[in-house]
């Protein structure tokens, strides 16, 4: 059980995401990008290329260098705008591309989500904010929340189709959506967790 000390406004849904993910990253093989990943912190202390045991390379993308967790010039780190056209040495680069609460900071969503589905040869796992506080500096604003129904449409645009979704419903907390998809979905039949479609999301909300 949860302890009631954990910050439900901005820790809390990150813990749940966190878990989330410690049940998929080990089914997880090849190469493993975490885009605008910053330092690749899961904000509990490790970093999320824990979470993929068995990938043979993790890497990360970043922009902006010299800013607050910005691009560093890395060995394995790329230098990635996902505003801009992906760069053509970077199409379906890697195996699985994961991405966590990056699109509400980002006005051009549609870009920045082809991109990332360009850089994936399969599979995109996608965490972002369903219900959360607002959270924006002089650095970054703070544009958008989603849907289940945008991300399903989102990742039809692209190809993809979704093979495992999930959101966390707690009472007073923010509320983030968790999805992985595929472009070959029937490659994961029986490996995913068993799930069911997110209907309604943030069901707290008025109660």
């Amino acid at each position: 059980m949860m302890s009631k000390a954990i910050d439900r406004k901005f820790r809390l849904a990150r813990i749940w995401s966190n878990r989330e993910l410690a049940k998929v990253g080990y089914l997880f093989e090849g190469a493993v990008v975490n885009v605008s990943a910053g330092n690749d912190e899961d904000k509990e202390g490790n970093t999320y290329a824990v979470y993929f045991p068995n990938c043979h390379a993790y890497c990360l993308t970043n922009y902006n260098p010299g800013s607050f967790r910005g691009y560093q010039g890395r060995e394995y780190e790329f230098l990635v705008d996902l505003n801009k056209e992906l760069p053509n040495n970077l199409v379906g680069k890697f195996d699985v591309v994961f991405n966590h609460t990056t699109l509400e900071h980002i006005f051009d969503v549609p870009t920045a989500f082809r991109n990332i589905c360009l850089l994936s040869r399969d599979i995109v796992i996608m965490v972002v904010p369903f219900a959360q506080i607002q959270h924006e500096n002089d650095a970054y604003k703070d544009f958008w929340r989603f849907t289940p129904t945008c991300m399903y449409r989102l990742f039809e645009d692209n190809g993809f189709q979704v093979v495992y979704e999930a959101a966390n419903n707690d009472d007073n907390a923010a509320v983030y959506l968790f999805f992985i998809a595929s472009k070959y979905p029937q490659n994961w039949l029986g490996k995913m967790p068993e799930y069911t479609r997110v209907y309604p999301a943030g069901e707290w909300i008025g109660n």
